[in-house]
């Protein structure tokens, strides 16, 4: 680590690094203003004005002479035009003034960017740098880089995870709430699946690697952090709306100030004025904001778009399990088959659930340990979707598997449907018992559902669910939604959510496992819970936490996002268009009207900067 003097050195030369432009503007104007208290020549004093237009203004107007002739009049093309008619008409203290307007301006966004970005560096300074690679010679210390996938890998006891993969030897315990900071602890064993960034246990443990760090959960997050932060110039779509309809009012009034009177000043005056830094900086600054304060939530904002669609949407679609549900069914009925003991089959299912996350794992552990069963430990866990979970238990090889992956032959004798989640145990390949469970409905789905109506202007709410159509039913009862669509496969889903936002915009929550289809085709995709691969799914948003209060605080963060950037676009513009009006009327110079500006962009960026800031409550339900 370096000593504190060393960075802030470092600190300082990134710092000056970035700002240079702005550096060196400032500094023109200065040795300028200094030069006019001598008797040297003009055009001495107006060398250090000139070195800026030079040095600053013309990288600056190339940069938007590029995006006007690949068809682009953006925001910036005000600044472009100030320039050169400041330049144009020797009034370069002016032209200096907007050169040190924009750079500043880039500055104060990255400034505020850094600090609305507190999230994202936070992530950064927790990513493993370190792993225990274990060979033929023993274990030897590599970068994080050169993990490759098939490496058998030491964690430590209360080390980071560095990737994704399985236990190899070993039996502990992981916290995997790396993001959230709630506690989930679960346990590990051999065959048992492990998350990059998950905080190891007590107790060591050898893990194979099953890819690259780069390719891993923990990775995929830091990722789409960077994207995000990265593509700020793509998230003006806002300030170019704006700006569709501001530069040519601005242009006109400007042309028709000098057309009516005859002074070129006028001209540069208004369009100096009009320089439109509120929608070139405040808006990104306002997103990125968004974005932080979204993480910081334990919301992970992968698509920005969705902060200026979620407030407009008219029908929202919800799956059902784990979203309006707790995801955590308690155990109501064991229904052995013909011969079988129930209570032996569940004891030995939950000796092997104790290593899955699967939403019914805990159900079937807690079931177990609240009949006094005893528990024995597990090997060759595996898990595959569609598959079921399997081990071997005490000798004995175990499966629980959902009532469609059992055999044809053995289907019959399964006790009929019923309201209500199940699953099937399998003892050396026979059926031995059916396990009921319950999902109770969370508390405040209920309140949830029934204020988006008046509070946000939904119109319709539906829920949309694989699940048995009296399961989905009797959960919409409870919650008060009247539409359901049940039994629903993944295709089935997307082509709903397809015909749905076709006739309104559309929210979409849904587990991100199976509703990947579903969540790129709604207007806004909110992927939910602790099983969600941020990495891999099309959600526009993913939810860290199962908390159907997260989805309403991302709506309100979206609202307020969208409100504060307009505050500060529309109301930079107002100010703006006061001066563009006294700089028609000549009450402004070009050098007034370029500090007016300066103090409208500070005002306005100031105001962006709030959406970064936690309010004193998101929810209002």
């Amino acid at each position: 680590m370096k000593p504190p003097c060393a960075a802030v050195a470092d600190r300082c030369r990134r710092l000056l690094a970035e700002n240079l432009l702005a550096a060196s503007a400032a500094g023109g104007i200065g040795a300028h203003l200094l030069l006019q208290l001598t008797s040297v020549p003009v055009w001495t004093r107006e060398a250090p004005l000139a070195l800026v237009v030079v040095l600053g203004g013309v990288p600056l107007t190339l940069r938007v002479g590029q995006k006007m002739w690949a068809g682009d009049f953006g925001s910036d093309l005000l600044a472009g035009v100030s320039i050169v008619a400041a330049a144009a008409m020797g009034q370069f203290l002016v032209a200096a003034i907007i050169v040190l307007m924009l750079s500043g301006g880039q500055g104060l966004e990255r400034a505020a960017s850094r600090r609305a970005s507190s999230v994202l560096d936070a992530l950064a300074r927790r990513m493993p740098q370190v792993a225990h690679r274990r060979g033929p010679e023993g274990l030897t210390d590599i970068e994080v880089s050169q993990i490759a996938a098939g490496d058998e890998l030491v964690v430590l006891p209360h080390e980071l995870c560095p990737v994704d993969g399985a236990v190899l030897e070993g039996r502990g315990s992981m916290d995997e709430a790396y993001l959230t900071g709630e506690p989930y602890q679960i346990e590990k064993a051999p065959g048992s699946a492990v998350l990059s960034g998950a905080v190891n246990g007590a107790r060591a443990l050898v893990v194979r690697a099953g890819r690259r760090a780069a390719d891993s959960r923990y990775a995929g997050i830091m990722r789409v952090m960077k994207d995000v932060e990265n593509g700020r110039p793509q998230l003006r779509r806002l300030g170019d709306r704006l700006a569709a309809f501001y530069t040519p009012l601005a242009l006109a009034i400007a042309g028709a100030a000098w057309a009516a009177t005859g002074e070129p000043g006028r001209f540069l005056a208004v369009i100096v004025v009009a320089t439109p830094c509120p929608l070139l900086i405040a808006i990104p600054v306002a997103v990125i904001g968004a974005v932080s304060l979204a993480a910081s939530r334990g919301i992970i904002i992968k698509n920005p778009a969705i902060l200026e669609r979620i407030g407009r949407c008219r029908t929202v679609i919800l799956d059902k399990t784990g979203t309006l549900t707790f995801g955590r069914p308690s155990l109501t009925e064991i229904l052995p088959f013909e011969g079988a003991d129930g209570t032996e089959a569940l004891r030995l299912a939950a000796s092997l659930e104790r290593y899955s996350r699967h939403p019914l794992a805990g159900a079937v552990v807690t079931g177990a340990e609240s009949r006094g069963l005893a528990l024995e430990e597990a090997s060759g866990v595996s898990e595959e979707p569609g598959h079921g979970l399997s081990g071997v238990v005490g000798g004995r090889d175990v499966r629980v598997i959902g009532r469609g992956a059992v055999a044809a032959a053995a289907r019959a004798a399964l006790p009929p449907p019923a309201p209500g989640l199940e699953c099937v145990v399998l003892l050396d390949g026979a059926p031995a018992a059916t396990l009921r469970f319950r999902d109770e409905a969370r508390p405040e789905s209920r309140p949830f559902l029934a204020h988006l109506t008046p509070k946000h202007g939904v119109d319709r709410v539906l829920i949309v669910s694989g699940d048995r159509e009296s399961a989905v039913r009797d959960l919409a009862r409870s919650v008060g939604v009247r539409e359901i669509r049940a039994e629903r496969s993944p295709e089935q889903k997307l082509e709903i959510v397809r015909v749905e936002t076709a006739a309104a915009q559309t929210l979409f929550v849904g587990d991100g496992i199976n509703d990947a289809p579903a969540l790129a085709a709604a207007n806004v995709g909110v992927a939910i819970g602790h099983d969600s691969d941020v990495s891999a799914q099309a959600a526009g948003a993913v939810i860290m936490t199962a908390s159907i209060e997260k989805v309403d605080e991302l709506i309100h963060i979206g609202e307020r996002m969208r409100r504060i950037a307009l505050q500060s676009a529309i109301g930079g513009m107002a100010l703006s268009a006061v001066g563009m009006a006294l700089a028609a009327s000549g009450r402004l110079s070009p050098l007034e009207g370029a500090i007016l500006q300066e103090i409208i962009d500070l005002a306005a960026v100031l105001n962006a900067v709030r959406a970064a800031l936690p309010p004193r409550d998101l929810t209002d339900f």
